[in-house]
């Protein structure tokens, strides 16, 4: 029988706080969000990066790697926006810290790409990276002295989460797939 949705399908969810992007973890999952039928596709459904437990917003799943590692890999740039809330006022020097190209993570052999920050007031911004690293944002704060809050990923490329409810989902359209490289 086909398959529901067809084979090659990207779906964009808005996760919720305290799910958390595994299919094999105890608790409550991203997966829990999908119909029953989905967890016996093949090929399953894979997320598109991820987000922790404590972070909201988009985040995309398929079943196409090929189309999940154009999507990750370091090569292609795509940027992920992300809107934080901060413990603390910011100082004033992450946007350059941030977009030097020379920030080191504690453990990290390499500096982060640039990211750019727009500071929206002086405790929330919108951070914005192309790359993917190990709690990458909380990190990038925490180097500076500060701590997240809130944190809500509200984009990857030009692909929003217009009108798609927390702990909803949809199918993307051809045209909503190519926002992602845009």
């Amino acid at each position: 029988e086909p398959l529901d949705p067809a084979q090659g399908v990207v779906i964009l969810m808005n996760k919720p706080l305290g799910y958390t992007c595994s299919a094999k973890d105890q608790g409550r999952l991203v997966y829990d969000l999908f119909p029953d039928r989905f967890r016996i596709r093949k090929p399953a459904l894979s997320t598109i990066g991820r987000l922790d437990k404590e972070t909201s917003g988009l985040l995309l799943f398929t079943d196409d790697g090929t189309f999940l590692h154009k999507v990750i890999s370091p090569k292609s740039g795509v940027p992920k926006i992300y809107d934080v809330t901060l413990d603390r006022p910011m100082t004033g020097t992450e946007a350059d810290v941030f977009a030097s190209g020379q920030m080191m993570l504690e453990s990290e052999e390499k500096p982060l790409k640039p990211a750019e920050l727009d500071v929206i007031d002086e405790k929330n911004a919108r951070l914005t990276l192309h790359e993917g690293r190990y709690h990458q944002v909380r990190r990038m704060f925490a180097a500076t002295g500060n701590h997240v809050t809130v944190l809500t990923r509200s984009r990857v490329g030009a692909l929003g989460l217009d009108g798609v409810d927390e702990g909803s989902w949809k199918v993307l359209s051809d045209a909503e797939k190519t926002l992602i490289f845009t």
